[in-house]
């Protein structure tokens, strides 16, 4: 899903999306309001919108971030991340359209981390 234009307007309104018979927020650069919201299924159908066949080593990274967010609360970093997927950083970027942030965090249903405190 690409990110709505930003404005003043509708920097914080949320983005209602229907995937696999969901209703699902997402804020308005494509990141799940709630983290809960996330599915396998529905993780695919977003990989699908990027043009993405999520292979092993992808779901490696999301489950390897979700598990970590969930422990913990926040996104791994790069380090935790590195060393908790067994993958260099530049392997892990170049996996995903968008890098880390916009690829993986994104289809792993982590929050926005320009939002996170």
């Amino acid at each position: 899903m690409p990110p709505a234009e930003s404005s003043p307007d509708n920097a914080s309104k949320p983005v209602l999306r229907t995937l696999c018979q969901r209703t699902i927020v997402f804020d308005n650069e494509g990141f799940f309001k709630d983290f809960a919201d996330w599915t396998e299924e529905i993780c695919a159908v977003l990989s699908e919108e990027s043009h993405l066949q999520l292979e092993a080593r992808h779901w490696r990274v999301i489950w390897f971030l979700r598990d970590f967010y969930a422990g913990h609360g926040r996104a791994p970093l790069n380090n935790q991340l590195k060393k908790g997927t067994g993958m260099s950083l530049l392997e892990i970027e170049s996996l995903f359209p968008g890098g880390i942030k916009n690829g993986a965090r994104r289809l792993a249903g982590l929050p926005n981390p320009s939002t996170c405190t």
